[in-house]
């Protein structure tokens, strides 16, 4: 897949700025940059999303690249990888998300939270009320509140980013462990 629209020129600070923090300029800013406002509110609400911390960090990781692998986003799965490795997060359960499923590394919340990932992502939903209230119990008001729109933001990020035709850049390939591939069927999830 290509990019759907050319790339445009961002601020040179902002360009400076991404470039220190990752390397290069993401894909998805360049996209944006054609409407400043949207860009402008896109990174904002990301930034503060970075900021929550009622939710447990490996939990909200897991639940967007589950949320990236089942609609196609490697970009997000990308992304949110390279972000693990930076954060100390366990890379041996993040290289497995792709694929969480058949992998046995995952403790029972952390599939109960991939299961209510790929739920919300699905259309329409199919969450549960007894997946709710069992996640609630575990995690409580504030921490499941957390959660649920930061999933909400990872389907508006990788639903965006597949549209107009964004991929992987390659931020993963620093990491030590490869990710594992995404199963060959996207589509409908089946809850576990």
């Amino acid at each position: 897949m290509a990019l759907r629209v050319p790339k445009a020129e961002l601020p040179s600070e902002l360009r400076e700025n991404m470039i220190k923090m990752l390397g290069t300029v993401p894909e998805p800013e360049e996209v944006l940059a054609h409407n400043p406002k949207v860009a402008a509110a896109s990174r904002e609400f990301s930034n503060a999303v970075a900021t929550w911390d009622a939710a447990d960090a490996s939990l909200k990781t897991f639940a967007h690249m589950a949320v990236a692998a089942q609609i196609g986003c490697s970009w997000c799965l990308d992304i949110n990888y390279f972000l693990a490795q930076n954060h100390n997060l366990d890379l041996a359960k993040a290289s497995q998300v792709p694929r969480w499923k058949e992998s046995e590394v995952f403790t029972p919340l952390e599939r109960d939270v991939l299961v209510y990932a790929e739920a919300m992502t699905n259309t329409p939903p199919t969450v549960t009320d007894e997946m709710y209230a069992g996640l609630l119990d575990r995690l409580g008001p504030a921490a499941l509140v957390e959660l649920t729109v930061f999933i909400g933001f990872a389907n508006f990020a990788a639903r965006c980013n597949t549209a107009h035709g964004i991929t992987s850049q390659g931020f993963s390939d620093a990491c030590a462990i490869p990710l594992a591939p995404r199963p060959q069927a996207f589509g409908t999830a089946a809850t576990a």
